[in-house]
């Protein structure tokens, strides 16, 4: 039978609906009487007749029509919220951040599962989950391991032995011994206690990337978690149940802390989660309409729960995940606009580059090659000006190799960081089955993390502030040849004189975000954590400055094919004119003014999915093939950019 669970003022109510036909009015009507049936004034109505109502969604917070059918407007298990006239609407219903895309547009539940063992995760794994490809299992060997380790833990407890973390309260409470009788509620209270962080909650995307990490480093078997505890964990990821998590109140070093302790809250069934079909409610009856139970802490499972820097790296993993494919779309970006200011290709010749051979540099001026030879990919723009007087271009131009080389190269460092981090054990105390004790250390300590998007930051930033001077010379007539801001009757129209502020902005933007979060430390915890990383804010501002990166170039891909118009019928090569054919799918070329706004977030949307590196990969690599000699990459990493070593096959369809 159909069930629908209702929010009434401070309660949670379930209603069952033998008849779906029945109207959204039905189902107020019903879910009031519930609400007043055991009030001792019956909730200060006479009858149910004596008040109006409206009825929203939770999730997606529409108001339904009291006449519709439930069928119509409604799923089995939805929660819906009824409104009292003269009440307000709950506050409780937490908005999302526009940024927001997969999880909260119409989710479809995914049959496909990636095999945790704690060693083989990668970022792109780890960003694939965040987005709901794929469910989570533990391989057998993970399952085995982390039986052990729990084997262990209840010796100790059984044996009274005084063990931090686990017999004793934490931090500077280290040297209190906590009674046996007592140990449950201690790992409680840590939890609860250490809940104290604030901000907007993270995306679910990003709070299922949290969750997963979390798993994979239980799965690894050093934290002494339960069998139990972690496979409720994974029908909560499976589900989608996800808790609430502030996106900021952690220092990065006795791990990600508060928001960890956010995600192991919700998981008890305290404070509020969301889920694909009940949006934002108290954690408890999001749970119970998955048929979830909420997670029963053991000794050491709160402490295994909230120590280590998942948040820092999963966010990480997103920032060094998107970098690497914005950075390999700026390449493509910037050869477009070198054909429309009609630049030389003399600068890419690869005996250049071998005198000076990173694996970035090397890199780059070969998928500029592969882009704009002439002899593999006529140009009749280039043709039109071979015999120009022009020695040289400007450093954005001819200087591609060197800055996006070495934004490869950081790129490349940076994900190794990353993906170590992500198979890392990173809790404290260790619990070591095989040699039968538990071992305090430092492994939580988010240095490695934060200093390396520290870098990244400052790395990709140098593609957005070299895109916005090419944008500059595409809208600047005197060293553009075309139109002021690229658009007809100037005056009458602005074209992108704006557009070229806005990427101005976000450069200034990125130059402070740029300052690195890791060179400070302040003592917490009455001095025991007296050095920690801030690598929470070094992860926020990396996947910042990359989203930044990615409207800047947004908006040089646009003014370079808009530039092209006034270039017919001249056409650029092959592969740069497939560019530009996917830009004019989505955006018409700037005849006069319009909205731009619109346009430039469909360019981003473009980048973000990879459609241009997508349109262009071809090409790239059949050109590569030809020229084997010139193009085999200088390292392993330079090569891993364009084809990144595929990870062992975890996945299988059910």
């Amino acid at each position: 039978m159909p069930r629908f669970t209702v929010h009434i003022r401070d309660e949670w109510l379930t209603v069952p609906c033998r008849d779906t036909t029945c109207t959204i009015q039905w189902l107020g009507v019903e879910a009031l009487k519930r609400y007043t049936k055991n009030k001792p004034d019956n909730g200060g109505f006479k009858t149910t007749k004596d008040f109006s109502f409206v009825v929203r969604r939770c999730q997606g917070h529409g108001l339904l029509d009291s006449d519709d059918t439930i069928e119509d407007v409604l799923e089995d298990n939805d929660f819906v919220e009824l409104a009292i006239e003269g009440d307000c609407m709950s506050p409780d219903f937490i908005q999302f951040q526009p940024e927001v895309s997969h999880l909260t547009a119409v989710y479809r539940e995914t049959n496909d599962y990636l095999s945790l063992d704690g060693n083989s995760l990668s970022s792109t794994d780890l960003v694939n989950l965040g987005k709901g490809l794929y469910k989570i299992k533990l391989t057998p060997e993970a399952d085995h391991k982390v039986v052990q380790a729990r084997e262990l833990l209840d010796t100790i407890v059984k044996e009274n032995r005084v063990v931090y973390g686990i017999t004793t309260g934490f931090g500077k409470f280290a040297r209190t011994v906590i009674p046996v009788s007592k140990l449950q509620e201690l790992q409680v209270n840590l939890v609860r206690s250490h809940s104290a962080g604030v901000g907007s909650p993270l995306s679910p995307e990003r709070t299922r990337m949290l969750l997963a990490l979390r798993i994979n480093v239980l799965a690894k078997g050093y934290s002494g978690i339960s069998p139990d505890t972690l496979h409720s964990m994974i029908q909560a990821f499976n589900a989608s149940c996800l808790p609430f998590v502030p996106e900021k109140g952690t220092v990065g070093a006795s791990g990600d802390l508060a928001p960890l302790s956010h995600l192991a809250l919700g998981l008890m069934g305290e404070g509020k989660m969301w889920s694909p079909k009940s949006g934002w409610a108290d954690a408890k009856y999001v749970l119970q309409a998955h048929g979830l139970k909420p997670i029963s802490l053991k000794p050491k499972e709160g402490l295994a729960l909230i120590n280590g820097t998942q948040m820092i790296t999963s966010l990480g993993a997103e920032a060094v995940e998107r970098a690497e494919a914005i950075a390999r779309q700026a390449d493509i970006i910037a050869a477009l606009t070198l054909e429309v200011l009609k630049g030389t290709t003399k600068a890419f010749d690869s005996d250049i580059h071998k005198l000076r051979p990173h694996p970035g540099q090397t890199l780059v001026a070969s998928r500029f090659r592969s882009l704009l030879d002439s002899d593999h990919h006529p140009s009749e723009i280039a043709e039109s000006h071979r015999f120009c007087d022009r020695v040289q271009d400007a450093y954005t131009m001819r200087c591609c190799p060197q800055v996006h080389g070495i934004v490869n190269d950081t790129i490349a460092f940076v994900k190794n960081i990353i993906n170590t981090e992500i198979n890392s054990a990173t809790d404290n105390p260790m619990v070591f089955a095989e040699r039968g004790e538990t071992i305090s250390g430092g492994n939580f300590h988010g240095e490695y993390p934060a200093k390396a998007l520290d870098y990244l930051a400052i790395g990709v930033h140098e593609l957005a502030s070299i895109s916005e001077r090419r944008t500059e010379r595409l809208c600047n007539p005197s060293l553009s040849e075309l139109p002021a801001f690229l658009v007809s009757e100037g005056g009458l129209n602005s074209g992108f004189m704006i557009a070229h502020c806005t990427a101005a902005s976000l450069v200034s933007e990125n130059k402070v975000l740029c300052h690195p979060s890791s060179v400070d430390s302040l003592s917490t915890s009455a001095a025991t954590e007296d050095h920690v990383s801030m690598g929470g804010w070094a992860a926020r501002k990396a996947l910042r400055v990359v989203e930044h990166v990615e409207q800047v170039l947004a908006i040089e891909l646009l003014a370079a094919c808009q530039g092209i118009e006034f270039l017919r019928p001249l056409r650029t090569t092959t592969p740069l004119e497939k560019v530009y054919d996917l830009v004019r799918s989505k955006v018409k070329p700037w005849i006069k003014d319009r909205f731009m706004a619109p346009d430039i977030e469909a360019c981003h949307r473009l980048l973000l999915d990879q459609k241009v590196w997508q349109m262009a990969k071809p090409y790239i690599d059949k050109y590569h093939v030809e020229h084997i000699p010139e193009s085999r990459p200088a390292s392993p990493t330079a090569f891993s950019l364009d084809s990144p070593a595929s990870p062992r096959k975890r996945v299988r369809h059910e």
